[in-house]
């Protein structure tokens, strides 16, 4: 009987760990395009945070782990009265950010939503900002949370072009931990090896499965996975600066690694070095809270909604619905039968078209169920048939497009139909950016106006959308600005 004989002898850190390290260590962001995207996103970011307050679900999570505890010099939770360690900070300012599926998205081979990243982000600069001040140090500035945003973005955007985690089972914030621990560290001032390490125990760790996102148990917990990831790499990247040990053959190990035990024994490939390619190219959901794949699905019906109105027609009157679409939309949002909770709703492409297609809206509060109850959204549902367009599958996938094209046909009863509707960039698309960043603006006003006083609000916006006023600003006095 032969028998498994390891090899002694600690081996070299995996490239995959010393490239991210080292673009996070090294890389200076010059690009303009990238530092504008990242203040845009910013404040849609803590936007979505501000409206995720409204719902009980979402703050019946937050605050201390245990009740009362107050941090002195912790970080501040925007548009509460929160102040954290910055662990349980991340988780907070991450559960908020994500709750509605409405901060910003990146789509490829794995898709996910960068901005999660500003949880872990925002906590700790604060949190070291706030220790620093009351230590008669200088704090950190809001132009390091942008270059930390960018690079987070790029971490994950760049591993997530080529390599599918969902293929294997595995949920996209593997890489939000990965991106988090990384520029969480570099906040932390960990050394080249203690990065390096830190990286590798977000690897080492067991990942999500998504199992949450999919029948038959979609859940909630898709919405507080990200605020989770994000506080676990502050936590490792807290470890790591004890001078705790790291794994530097995580990936590949033979046997034990992550390639071989959650990744079929693929290695990771890669399309592009790490730059700042992903800020700049970011998808912003400014209009719906919809699972991205769906948004343009969404414009379509929304036209056709006004479309029904002027020939005097009602859903009634529809006979089926035919949704062409790209192949990562047929595989996560195409969904028959019920749907059990606001979760599910949210990512199944056919409700996010019929609730539109009927009252000419769709918001977050779309997917309770109150608005759920209403027979004419089911009834809509089942006349729906999503076809793969090859050719919108082949522009998903390509670098220079990045498209996410939908278009839908809508037939009567009577055998008459109306035109297809296609829309193949959404309007927060790089390509639409010009049509976008002022209605991504009226979006972060109006998630102001739903937590603050008139004249925070217009401190808020003052700070927000002058760029050198807020590059410059210390990143306490940036925050105190949303606290209660």
């Amino acid at each position: 009987m032969s028998s498994h004989i390891a090899t002694t002898g600690r081996p070299q850190p995996d490239k995959v760990l010393v490239d991210i390290v080292d673009y996070v260590l090294n890389y200076d962001i010059g690009s303009r395009e990238a530092l504008d995207t990242a203040a845009a996103c910013l404040i849609d970011t803590l936007g979505c945070g501000l409206e995720a307050l409204d719902y009980p679900a979402c703050t019946k999570l937050l605050g201390p782990v245990v009740p009362g505890t107050v941090v002195p010099n912790g970080a501040k939770v925007p548009g509460t009265q929160f102040q954290l360690d910055p662990v349980q900070g991340a988780f907070n300012i991450g559960a908020m950010i994500r709750w509605l599926d409405f901060n910003d998205t990146w789509l490829a081979a794995e898709w996910g939503h960068p901005s999660d990243n500003l949880g872990g982000i925002l906590a700790t600069a604060d949190w070291l900002s706030r220790t620093a001040v009351a230590q008669g140090k200088a704090p950190l500035t809001m132009r390091t949370v942008l270059e930390s945003m960018v690079k987070a973005h790029e971490i994950q955007g760049v591993i997530a072009l080529e390599n599918s985690f969902n293929r294997v089972g595995l949920d996209h914030v593997v890489l939000v931990k990965v991106a988090s621990t990384a520029v969480c560290g570099r906040l932390l001032g960990l050394s080249r090896d203690e990065l390096i390490n830190a990286v590798s125990l977000a690897w080492v760790d067991g990942q999500s499965l998504r199992t949450y996102r999919h029948a038959p148990n979609t859940g909630s917990r898709k919405s507080w996975a990200a605020g989770d990831a994000t506080s676990r790499a502050v936590r490792l990247a807290l470890i790591a600066r004890t001078g705790e040990m790291g794994y530097p053959s995580v990936l590949t190990a033979k046997t034990w690694g992550f390639y071989d035990v959650l990744f079929k024994g693929k290695e990771f490939t890669f399309q592009r070095p790490y730059g700042s390619y992903v800020m700049e190219n970011v998808l912003f959901k400014i209009s719906f809270p919809a699972e991205f794949h769906a948004q343009t699905a969404v414009e379509c019906a929304m036209t056709l909604h006004r479309q029904l109105k002027e020939a005097g027609r009602s859903v009634d009157d529809i006979a089926r619905i035919t949704i062409r679409t790209h192949e990562s939309a047929i595989r996560i949002i195409d969904k028959k039968g019920p749907l059990d909770n606001p979760a599910d709703r949210d990512h199944c492409i056919q409700y996010m078209v019929a609730v539109p297609l009927i009252f000419g809206r769709l918001t977050a509060a779309d997917y309770e169920d109150s608005v759920a109850a209403d027979p004419r959204i089911d009834a809509l549902r089942a006349k729906m048939t999503c076809v793969e367009d090859e050719q919108f599958t082949r522009d998903y996938l390509d670098p220079d497009k990045r498209s996410i094209a939908n278009g839908i046909t809508v037939e009567f009863t009577d055998g008459h139909k109306l035109p297809e509707v296609v829309v193949e960039y959404p309007v927060g698309h790089r390509r639409r950016r010009a049509e976008g960043i002022p209605l991504l603006v009226e979006k972060f006003r109006t998630n102001l106006a739903r937590r603050f006083p008139a004249r925070q609000q217009q401190r808020i916006l003052d700070a927000s959308l002058d760029r050198a006023k807020l590059e410059a600003m210390t990143v306490p006095d940036y925050v105190d600005l949303y606290v209660i």
